[in-house]
């Protein structure tokens, strides 16, 4: 299937509509077959609203690795957020939607010489550095640049551990690098860190900010003139998830350690912007039947359900972040629970889903849901034996789009105004044409029968013309 660039926009639902009834009408639809998305931006403006909330002081810099979806980037720069990028690639893609260099901060304490004269052409300034070899790369290739010591504090608990790599030690490191500096005649303007992501150990915030007080202070009697303050990311995410208590301790040593507006206070939160906004759906197609005890040759004992994303696509996750996912069947079942397994469509032996969860029997072309699946999911997504990367349908309400239809770079034209559901129901971007004119509502088509290989020639054939058509207006878009 093509794809266009009206994929990107944002479907306005009314009120009848939300992302289980999106995601509803497109497994329904009885065509579409490939896993997908849908995105809701407006759970992406409530957690901008509980930031801002929860830690005023503080200035969300979005850490674009986590998921570097256009839309997502560009409703967060409507939102007036600032950007962590990691490399040129990513300074492009925010400086792309109209992103003033000056709400970006170059965020990787290794980067290449070949990144560094990219920041330096494109004015990004403001870098975190680790090391001694850094500075001197710097000292080269971008000696204006503004210099954000990175430091080590590590969360007990946390999802993806960073410290291993990065940040140097508090009390030893730290100074000599601030010496050093000083000698090269580079400006550091203030002190990083990162606890870890997907943190559990809200204390070590405070830890941290203590460090970065002493820091500031020796530092100022270096002759510098810090002026930022950098705490990181590691702000959970996922539905049910909140960041009350690290908020809470972070307002607090901010009140001890730093009282005054004098520093300016930003973080690098990814997960916490996009987990919960991106919602999965896969399809079953296959399915195998275990019968592991001799006793009883005709008793199933484990079923095997194949579906059409894995650890090589979006389950990457689990891989690479540690993360745990709950498959829910789209379906209400009944009867006995079986225990099951869940695995992704390559011919790999790795891609396993889910190991072992008890679910009702479910059929070929049924839809298991994944929740939480924006974060560190997508960007690192392939298309490993020839399987899509789930497409991505964006959906809002119209209380969101009425605040976000003039909030540049967000424009009237990123938005679809009208029946939704009617536009999605198909797995489609038609912009506006009226599918309607060209199915028969008459005649069902559900995915069971499509899958259960239905003797109806009627069926057979409609089904045949419509991917046919499909095909044809997708090519003419």
């Amino acid at each position: 299937m093509k794809v266009t660039n009206l994929d990107e926009r944002i479907h306005v639902l009314d009120s009848s509509a939300n992302v289980m009834t999106v995601i509803r009408d497109i497994g329904n639809s009885g065509v579409q077959e490939e896993a997908f998305y849908v995105l809701d931006i407006g759970d992406i403006v409530r957690k901008h609203q509980i930031w801002k909330e929860q830690l005023p002081r503080v200035d969300p810099y979005y850490a674009v690795k986590c998921n570097d979806s256009l839309t997502v980037l560009e409703v967060l720069a409507a939102l007036g957020v600032g950007f962590d990028c990691a490399s040129k690639s990513e300074i492009n893609k925010v400086l792309g939607i109209g992103v003033d260099s000056s709400r970006i901060i170059f965020a990787n304490p290794a980067k290449p010489a070949s990144h560094i004269r990219h920041a330096a052409a494109m004015g990004v300034d403001t870098m975190t550095v680790d090391n001694e070899s850094e500075l001197h790369k710097i000292k080269q290739l971008h000696p204006v640049a503004k210099i954000v010591i990175r430091i080590r504090c590590d969360a007990e608990l946390a999802q993806c551990q960073l410290g291993m790599k990065f940040g140097c030690d508090p009390t030893h490191e730290a100074p000599n690098l601030l010496h050093l500096a000083r000698m090269l005649e580079l400006d550091v303007v203030g002190i990083s860190f990162h606890v870890g992501s997907g943190c559990q150990d809200p204390p070590v915030f405070q830890r941290a900010i203590r460090h970065a007080r002493i820091l500031f202070n020796l530092a100022i009697d270096l002759g510098f003139k810090p002026y930022l303050l950098d705490l990181g990311g590691g702000y959970p995410g996922v539905k049910g998830s909140s960041i009350d208590k690290i908020a809470e301790v972070i307002n607090e040593a901010l009140a001890e350690c730093f009282p005054t507006e004098d520093v300016h206070i930003i973080a690098e939160p990814g997960r916490f912007y996009v987990a919960s906004a991106f919602t999965l759906a896969t399809s079953i197609h296959s399915k195998r039947a275990v019968r592991k005890d001799p006793t009883s040759p005709n008793t199933v004992t484990h079923v095997m359900y194949y579906i059409n994303d894995g650890v090589y696509g979006s389950f990457n996750c689990l891989l690479y972040d540690h993360q745990q996912v709950i498959p829910l069947p789209l379906k209400n079942g009944c009867g006995k629970m079986i225990q099951s397994s869940i695995w992704g469509p390559t011919c790999d032996g790795l891609d396993q889903v889910v190991e072992n969860v008890l679910l009702h029997d479910m059929d070929l072309g049924e839809w298991i849901i994944f929740e939480n699946m924006g974060a560190y999911t997508l960007p690192v997504a392939s298309p490993f034996n020839g399987f899509p990367v789930p497409k991505v349908h964006v959906v809002a309400d119209e209380g969101v789009w009425l605040m976000l239809k003039d909030a540049f770079p967000l424009t009237e034209d990123h938005f679809v105004i009208g029946n939704t559901p009617s536009n999605l129901r198909l797995g489609l971007d038609i912009g506006g044409t009226n599918i309607d004119g060209w199915t028969d509502p008459s005649i069902d088509m559900a995915a069971s029968e499509i899958l259960a290989g239905s003797s109806d020639p009627t069926a057979s054939f409609l089904y045949d013309y419509v991917e046919k058509m499909v095909r044809g207006r997708m090519l003419d878009l």
